[in-house]
């Protein structure tokens, strides 16, 4: 008996087994069952491959070069400096731009710096004093300019006074002007070269124009129009950015330039463009911030005739500019167009076994259904098995099962 079973279990393994079909005459699982299928092939073809580009292969891994410069130069009358010109070797730090580049425009000068011994700022919380113990010898002044020499300097019948200290004297200036000093920059221009490359599909470009007037880039300015001339002026940057250029530059901020390069490869390459997007990156929507605006302090030295080291220090205020490229490449693919079209299929699977799940649970004849898609076998006894011939009441799927 046991070799009969396991014959029977190895010669079932070459046995066929199709599905049994239903038809329901149920017009509203029907019409649900075309509303599942359309709203399934309307997202495979609308979503899934025209939006999404599902039948291409992508590459994201952007190679990107920045290269950046400025022209423009801005006069200005001082009291500190007298009359200067500022050209790019003034104003722009550092002189060689590349995806970051910082533009002054405003600063506070304290010229004739030299190491000696002065009052440090009264603005300075550590540096107020009562007596000389308040100012120990050698330590430095917390958030200060140099080092305590012992001594509390008071002014004539005061009673509290600053400390003495060992730095570059006189102190940094603590006046910032109410105008920026650089304002005229709002029309100072930069030229911003990006070259990307796509090394997946060995496709490189540039958001500059390939042409052979060399009068182009001296004369063309960024617009919708000229959507390939990478000349910008600083003013309109930051406008687009949703700043006032006069505001940013009395103390500084941060403006983020975005280049987006999302290119159809199965397109000719001159369909594959830059393009720009700006905004402010620095907290300007903080009100009274005490981190607002953005500054740093460089100084320039010099020797006298005697000898003595001299410095003129400089706290510049301006505009810090980010530029930042991304995006992606896409080209038909075999590979991925298979698979997003098995996808759709299995969801089409899905979506006819949620409309067998309403046919035979949800409406009012689900126990009709039931019975007519599910056929309940019972097993034979021996003897019935046995018989070559079949009971007549009993039909030949109730012997073979489903």
């Amino acid at each position: 008996m046991g070799q009969v079973a396991w014959k029977g279990l190895f010669l079932s393994l070459f046995d066929y087994k199709t599905e049994k079909y239903v038809i329901a005459k149920n017009k509203k699982v029907g019409i649900l069952y075309r509303v599942v299928q359309l709203s399934i092939l309307a997202y495979l073809v609308g979503w899934v491959f025209v939006v999404k580009k599902g039948y291409q292969d992508t590459d994201t891994s952007l190679q990107s070069s920045v290269i950046t410069k400025l022209k423009g130069v801005a006069f200005t009358n001082t009291s500190e400096l007298g009359e200067r010109l500022w050209d790019v070797a003034d104003y722009v730090i550092p002189p060689q731009g590349e995806n970051v580049f910082f533009v002054m425009t405003n600063l506070i000068v304290t010229p004739n710096q030299k190491q000696a011994t002065c009052p440090e700022s009264a603005s300075i919380p550590d540096a107020l004093c009562y007596k000389d113990g308040d100012c120990p010898a050698g330590q430095a002044v917390v958030a200060g300019n140099g080092v305590k020499t012992g001594r509390c300097l008071k002014e004539r019948d005061s009673i509290r006074g600053t400390c003495e200290i060992l730095a570059w004297c006189p102190v940094e200036k603590r006046s910032k002007p109410k105008k920026p000093l650089l304002a005229s920059a709002e029309n100072f221009t930069v030229y911003i070269k990006n070259s990307i490359r796509f090394p997946k599909f060995k496709f490189s470009k540039m958001n500059v124009l390939v042409t052979d007037n060399e009068s182009y880039l001296k004369s063309c300015r960024y617009s919708t129009e000229h959507p390939y001339c990478p000349i910008f002026l600083l003013g309109n940057i930051v406008r687009w950015a949703g700043s006032d250029f006069h505001e940013m530059a009395l103390e500084g901020g941060v403006i983020g330039i975005q280049i987006e390069w999302n290119c159809d490869l199965d397109k000719a390459p001159s369909e594959c463009n830059p393009h720009y997007s700006f905004s402010r990156l620095d907290n300007k929507f903080a009100e009274k911030s005490i981190s607002s605006g953005y500054n740093f302090r460089f100084a320039k030295y010099y020797r006298d005739a005697n000898g003595v080291d001299y410095r003129t220090l400089f706290k510049a205020y301006g505009i810090r500019f980010d530029v930042m490229v991304n995006g992606k490449a896409g080209k038909f693919n075999i590979i991925p167009t298979v698979i997003n079209i098995g996808s759709g299929l299995a969801l089409m699977g899905a979506g006819a076994f949620f409309c067998d799940l309403v046919l035979l649970y949800l409406i009012k004849k689900s126990n009709f259904y039931r019975g007519k898609k599910y056929e309940e076998v019972k097993s034979s006894s021996r003897k019935s098995l046995s018989s070559p011939t079949l009971n007549g009441n009993q039909s030949p799927d109730q012997l073979g099962g489903l």
